[in-house]
């Protein structure tokens, strides 16, 4: 079997423009959607622009037009969608659902990659107002495409290291603090973190493989199941810096969401279930899922310690 042809929808994102790097060096012949909507943003045109230099075609379709998305949809075999599902970026999970309708009314795909890449929405019917809104547009649009019967794969990439791990998991910043760093309870709940570049590898790796067809793909690294503590150690070894903890409380933690705008809140949730509760690690991969470093052990992936490094 030759490599399938991919279609990447929200490539000028932050995982898509690492899934459509990772689909171009796997040599699969890789398309990117361009969408008239991105009007004047220079930034997005000339990210979609470095990808035809680098061999990725682009090819037209819009959200506003379902005959474009079937043209575009029916080129491919793979489709991957990374659409934003976070509030401080843009929402549009439920926009997944027409392209879900261009890929069934195109019939042509043999797998399809909705806009997971975080928490498992599956295990997330508890979570908290108003961040389980994410959630529960996920399981939306995942109901339809079982309901399509479209061949799937859902990618659960948990703690991008971007935002929780150069921040030691601090709300609101990005970069390592300097003097206090705030733990979560008393930091030893474990957490699965993932480097960005390794989520767009194993996501590229999974689509040809009949392992993962109609599974739940987690991308669960065993070195980089970490807890706060470990992790704030970690960059205290490697910057020589020690830092002050300040323990918060769960009923504190979840009481600071008065105080935040609609994205906050969103956090301050999230963040609750992953720190506090340990919805990331609380449970064993069973029937109907496969962990990513297990199925993929010729991937050297990112740990911590290395990915920390560029901090210091």
């Amino acid at each position: 079997m030759g490599k399938s042809k991919v279609l990447v929808v929200g490539g000028t994102g932050y995982i898509g423009r690492r899934i459509v790097k990772a689909s171009l060096a796997e040599g699969h012949e890789t398309y990117v959607l361009q969408r008239p909507e991105i009007g004047l943003d220079i930034d997005k045109l000339q990210i979609l622009l470095s990808f035809k230099k680098q061999g990725a075609h682009l090819i037209e379709g819009s959200f506003n037009d379902h005959k474009s998305l079937v043209d575009a949809v029916k080129q491919v075999e793979v489709v991957i969608c990374t659409m934003s599902g976070v509030h401080f970026r843009s929402h549009n999970i439920l926009l997944q659902l027409k392209l879900v309708e261009a890929i069934r009314e195109a019939g042509n795909v043999k797998r399809f990659l909705p806009s997971e890449f975080g928490m498992d929405p599956a295990r997330m019917g508890h979570a908290l107002e108003p961040g389980r809104v994410t959630f529960d547009e996920k399981m939306v649009v995942r109901k339809a495409i079982e309901e399509t019967n479209i061949p799937s794969t859902y990618v659960i990439a948990n703690c991008f290291a971007g935002y929780f791990v150069g921040n030691l998991s601090q709300l609101g910043r990005l970069t390592p603090p300097k003097d206090k760093v705030y733990l979560y309870g008393d930091g030893n709940v474990k957490v699965a973190f993932t480097d960005e570049e390794d989520v767009a590898t194993y996501t590229i790796k999974a689509i040809d493989d009949p392992t993962t067809l109609n599974k739940t793909l987690y991308i669960r690294p065993p070195h980089n199941i970490l807890t706060q503590s470990e992790l704030i150690q970690k960059w205290e070894t490697l910057s020589g810096n020690k830092l002050d903890k300040i323990s918060i409380s769960a009923d504190d933690f979840l009481a600071s969401m008065k105080g935040f705008d609609l994205a906050g809140q969103v956090g301050v949730g999230h963040f609750y279930h992953i720190f506090y509760e340990g919805c990331l690690t609380n449970f064993e991969i069973g029937e109907g899922s496969e962990e990513a470093s297990k199925l993929y052990p010729q991937v050297e992936y990112t740990r911590m310690d290395d990915y920390m490094k560029i901090y210091v």
